[in-house]
């Protein structure tokens, strides 16, 4: 089915590759106006949608982003907030700068954001938030995903939290929790762990894959499909949600 989000207009995060890119041009296949942010405005070359560099980290340039946006295009339908950032250890491996960055490019980028689209999506009569969590949350624990797992944790109550404040007013808030997807960032962290334990680089990719019940890493088209169910109108009685696409991590 084809044109599922027709008419809508959608403004995604961290488009420039991975999964941010793959919702954002599935959002634009089915139909939807794409703004596209990255902190490289360079990756986000290809893209059928109007494409701007954006450190969500800081809020003068998010909320003068959302300021042009709103003046140019009108109100976004669907928000896609993608960024995001994995460190790995356990907390002897974190430093209080870790935990920082982590919150400030996991959590406070979304809620950067949000402050600056929501006020007019109420106006507007509501719309469609899609956050980016992951099964290493508290949805599960995972080895060396300390700071990250927390961040995460955070993502789902921010969710449920405005899923339930504005549950009334016209706006879904849910958040997509991926297992583990082949991506540029998993293959960073694949030559990381390499380096790190002298294992080849199959070697490590192999563990990744092992932890997957499915047998399989996911694809980010995978996650896609569910950002487009989110935001259309298919999952109108849909609010304040985990979606878990993880090959089965959490059966």
């Amino acid at each position: 089915m084809a044109g599922r989000l027709q008419g809508k207009l959608a403004f995604v995060t961290a488009a420039g590759q991975g999964i941010g890119r793959a919702i954002a041009e599935a959002f634009a296949n089915e139909g939807a106006k794409v703004i596209a942010s990255d902190l490289d405005a360079g990756k986000l070359t290809g893209l059928k949608a109007e494409t701007f560099a954006l450190d969500a980290t800081k809020t003068d340039a998010v909320n003068a982003l959302a300021a042009k946006v709103l003046k140019e295009f009108g109100t976004p339908n669907i928000v896609a907030n993608c960024v995001g950032w994995v460190h790995q250890g356990t907390i002897l491996e974190c430093d209080e700068a870790d935990w920082d960055r982590s919150f400030d490019i996991n959590v406070k980028s979304m809620h950067r954001v949000l402050r600056a689209f929501v006020p007019a999506m109420l106006k507007n009569g509501g719309g469609s938030i899609i956050n980016i969590a992951s099964v290493a949350s508290s949805v599960r624990g995972l080895p060396a995903r300390y700071a990250y797992g927390a961040t995460k944790a955070a993502v789902i109550g921010l969710t449920k939290a405005m899923a339930a404040d504005f549950i009334r007013q016209g706006i879904r808030v849910n958040a997509i929790c991926p297992g583990t997807i082949q991506s540029p960032s998993l293959d960073g962290r694949i030559e990381t762990n390499a380096k790190k334990s002298g294992k080849s680089l199959q070697a490590v990719r192999e563990d990744f894959i092992a932890r997957q019940p499915i047998g399989r890493l996911g694809t980010v088209e995978e996650i896609a499909a569910g950002a487009v169910f989110l935001a259309s109108d298919e999952s109108s009685y849909y609010t304040g949600q985990t979606l878990q696409i993880d090959g089965g991590m959490t059966t």
